[in-house]
């Protein structure tokens, strides 16, 4: 993927970096794989706001994308690559034999024509989906599942990718895009490959009003509220975190850095062999 620049005759096109999409065949969805996305623009069910900055932004359709690749021992055509509006990743189209079709992650290397199967037997090449127990060591893999048959969970948005560093005991060591190393049961499916689009990083909008179009609202910085709507506002003048010296927070009060918010005792931590950020060795 590359990355389009602007010459700089504007403040909005002197720092902007759009996608190129140089990867797109195809630029119409497949109907049968669309559904109807409904916008909450952040509130619940009680009409209340439970999630800032969320409202606007332009109409779209949702693609089902099969994160199971329930499709087992059949090999499919790649018949084009698709924007998907709903994700950073690039999504394949792909054709079975029967006349079937079916939405995946595209990864780099992916193209028009190529074959692409899922199944204990698969080879471990670009696109194919496999159990871990099958996939040689050091394989950089994508669309990992965390359970069995619950379908990938881990590693699909644009240029992610997941390390297979070792096996024991029916459980694969996977090293995630954070640098933690984690247990998982060997029988877990996942496809060869790094996400696609790996530019996305590097994106610059340029401008607030590409965030609008994407469905994203202003947001304003705590210290410049006054004080009975933010912990950190008021004050005279600029201050450093507000009218005192307080630590960063939300506006419930929530601290912003440093502090732990996973539960000591949740059960996935017998699966976590290393953190991503390892402690500091006591002196």
């Amino acid at each position: 993927m590359a990355l389009k620049t602007f010459r700089p005759f504007t403040p909005t096109n002197r720092f902007k970096a759009l996608p190129a999409f140089d990867e797109i065949t195809k630029h119409t969805p497949e109907k049968s794989l669309l559904e109807t996305k409904k916008k909450s623009g952040g509130r619940n069910n009680n009409g209340r706001l439970t999630a800032r900055h969320i409202g606007g932004g332009h109409k779209q359709k949702y693609r089902v994308i099969d994160f199971k690749r329930s499709r087992r021992g059949v090999a499919a055509e790649v018949v084009g690559i698709e924007y998907d509006p709903n994700r950073s990743a690039r999504i394949a189209l792909l054709q079975y034999p029967d006349g079937a079709k079916a939405y995946i992650l595209a990864p780099v290397g992916l193209q028009v024509g190529s074959k692409v199967v899922a199944g204990d037997n698969s080879a471990p090449e670009v696109g194919n989906a496999m159990p871990l127990r099958d996939i040689p060591l050091g394989t950089a893999i994508h669309n990992v599942e965390l359970v069995p048959g619950r379908g990938g969970q881990i590693a699909r948005s644009a240029g992610q990718q997941v390390i297979l560093s070792n096996r024991e005991a029916g459980y694969a060591l996977v090293r995630m895009p954070s640098g933690e190393i984690r247990k998982l049961h060997e029988g877990c499916y996942a496809t060869i490959g790094q996400v696609g689009n790996v530019d996305h990083m590097n994106v610059s909008s340029g401008k607030a009003g590409r965030s609008r179009w994407l469905g994203v609202r202003p947001t304003v910085r705590g210290m410049a509220m006054n004080p009975v709507d933010h912990p950190m506002g008021g004050g005279q003048g600029k201050s450093k975190g507000g009218g005192g010296r307080q630590h960063p927070e939300s506006p419930w009060g929530q601290l912003s850095k440093g502090f732990k918010t996973r539960r000591k005792h949740k059960t996935s931590n017998n699966f976590i062999v290393e953190r991503r950020v390892s402690k500091k060795k006591s002196k």
